[in-house]
């Protein structure tokens, strides 16, 4: 699923001190940003979290949330984009902004968690719709290492379609349907998993 025609390669920061800011990205396959009325929706869920954290932002895409995430005060932010052009642009935009704080990195997301050595207090995994990559993506990620305890993970899929079935360690918080999208929020708790 691309976007809709008519929709610029452009999308805006919502919050924080680069709010405002237009980001451009180039076109690829399965590459919608998320709406702004759901970013504005999960960063009113993720503000008390959000300063100092650790992010990590799957299939980077436009890297609107990841950014936002950078501009409302994240710590760091850690993007995967397989696509040599749009991570080269995801570059760009940090450079732009002057975010030191934001890592891209060119390459399978999958693999690349499957090597990571870094824990996470806020993961975003929004996948292309058609890739199938949010199940898989979860798995990866259910490795007690990568999270920190009480971590929170966004998740976003097809409106018509559930989410798949969570890891141990992993409980639903929130979950909300917008236009297209499937929405939600889930939480790491690593008794759970034990």
């Amino acid at each position: 699923m691309g976007r809709r025609p008519g929709v610029t390669n452009r999308v805006r920061i919502i919050g924080g001190t680069h709010r405002g800011r237009l980001l451009s990205f180039p076109d690829a396959a399965g590459l919608r940003p998320t709406a702004g009325r759901v970013r504005e929706t999960l960063f009113n869920w993720l503000q008390p979290f959000i300063p100092g954290s650790r992010c990590l932002d799957l299939f980077a895409g436009s890297g609107a949330i990841g950014f936002e995430a950078a501009s409302r005060g994240a710590g760091r932010v850690v993007m995967t984009e397989r696509d040599p052009k749009v991570a080269a642009r995801l570059k760009e935009n940090a450079r732009e902004l002057g975010l030191a704080n934001v890592e891209v990195v060119t390459g399978d997301a999958l693999i690349w968690l499957a090597s990571c050595k870094e824990a996470f207090d806020l993961v975003f995994i929004d996948p292309p719709f058609a890739d199938g990559l949010l199940k898989p993506a979860l798995q990866g990620l259910a490795r007690t290492d990568l999270l920190l305890e009480g971590a929170r993970i966004y998740l976003e899929t097809e409106a018509g379609k559930p989410f798949p079935p969570l890891p141990p360690g992993l409980v639903p918080l929130r979950e909300k349907v917008a236009g297209q999208v499937r929405y939600g929020l889930v939480q790491f708790q690593s008794f759970l998993s034990q």
